[in-house]
Order: C-alpha cells, then structure tokens, then sequence
C-alpha cells in the first residue's frame, strides 16, 4: 500500500506542461522574436540610410574637387611673359578666357573657359572647356565640344550648381621705379587675384527626402596683371 502511493505521488510530480502554460510559453517566445525582429530592422534601416548618405556626401564632394582641380588651370597660357609690360614693348592679352558665364542650356547656365593646352600659344577649338547642369546631372565640356557627365543619375539628381567668381586686385607700385603721375588710369600695375566658389545641391535617387550641399572654393592660378609702371 506504501509503495502504490509513492508511485502516485512521484506521476504527479513529474507531469508535463499543461496547454494553458505551453500557450503562454509560445506567446512570450513569439514576442520576444517580435521585439528582436524590431530592433533587428531599425538598426538595418538606420546603416542604410547612413551609407546613402555617406555615398551622397562623397559623391558630392568628389564633384567639387574635380571642378575646382580643372578650373585652377583656367586661362593657362604658356606664353604669359608676353602680357608682362617691359620698357620699349606693348603687352599682349591674354588670348584664353576666364570662366565665363554662357546661356544656352535650358537646366542652368554652362561655365565656359579656356586654357593652353597644348602650349603652342593659339587658341585651338579643342581648348575650350566648361561644366554645366543638364537635367540633374553635371557635365563637363572636354576639348572637342563634347559633354562628358561627371556625376552619376542612377546615385543623385543636382538640384543646383553654381560658381561664383570673384576678383581682388592688389597695387604693384613698389615694383616701379618712378611714382605714377595722378590721373593716370592703368599706372601702377596691379595684380588681380581671382577665386571662384563652387556650391552643389543633390537629391539621392534611393531616398528623395535626403538632400544634402557641398561647397568649395578654389584660387584661380593664373593672375593677371594690368597696367604699366611710368617709363
């Protein structure tokens, strides 16, 4: 009789879960992977909106950079000492322009200019350069007329491009051996410095919400001096 009842009791002990319990059981499991799963895709979203804008920013200032590398070169002539004022000589102009606004485009204004390219000193037609917004991408105009895409539409549309140039002009007149007299317009000679900034607006492809600037300015290397210093 004592031993029947130890059976008894020992079947009570060891019974299983009952269907209320593994219900409960499964439901706090499905929520715990629920909140994983949250947490899990907002982490995901949050790298990949970062990459987009990592890849927009880089994108953008990787635009900048190349526009302000070319336009350094702006007006390069490789025969500038010709346009130096020397005693018993007239200087001669520069033959290759500045950058120069120029319509034509339909999306913005194209920025033209031209540099001695290949050094024999004549303005060819396939020195002649330029960028331009057209329908959201930047262009370059490469020797030959022929327009070269710089960034990439399938990554970002630009919104706005422009370049602002601006012009300092500093007095050469401790180079002259003699004062100017007054009222002499281009005595003394003076050096003008040039820079031009360079600003971009772009909206990414993959989230049109993120719009995102870039700027930049460069120095234009090739100064230019005008006047003369009295003989």
């Amino acid at each position: 009789m004592l031993g029947a009842m130890t059976s008894l009791a020992a079947r009570g002990k060891s019974r299983g879960l009952t269907l209320v319990e593994l219900l409960l059981a499964m439901a706090l499991g499905l929520f715990v992977v629920a909140v994983a799963s949250t947490l899990l895709m907002n982490r995901l979203r949050e790298h990949r909106a970062l990459l987009v804008d990592s890849r927009l920013m880089l994108d953008l200032r990787s635009t900048a950079a190349l526009v302000a590398r070319d336009l350094r070169r702006a007006g390069h002539w490789g025969d500038a000492s010709a346009a130096l004022w020397q005693p018993g000589s007239t200087p001669v102009d520069n033959p290759y322009t500045d950058l120069t606004p120029a319509s034509g485009n339909t999306d913005a204004l194209s920025f033209l200019f031209s540099r001695d390219a290949v050094e024999n000193h004549v303005v060819d037609s396939n020195e002649h350069f330029g960028f331009r917004l057209n329908q959201g991408v930047v262009e370059m105009l490469l020797g030959g007329g022929s327009w070269q895409a710089l960034t990439d539409k399938g990554t970002m549309q630009v919104l706005s491009f422009s370049m602002t140039p601006s012009v300092r002009e500093v007095s050469l007149a401790g180079a002259c051996a003699k004062p100017c007299a007054s009222g002499v317009a281009d005595c003394p000679p003076k050096q003008v410095l040039r820079s031009v900034s360079i600003a971009l607006t772009a909206r990414s492809t993959t989230d049109p919400q993120l719009v995102r600037s870039a700027a930049s300015d460069v120095r234009l290397r090739n100064d230019i001096v005008r006047g003369r210093c009295p003989a």
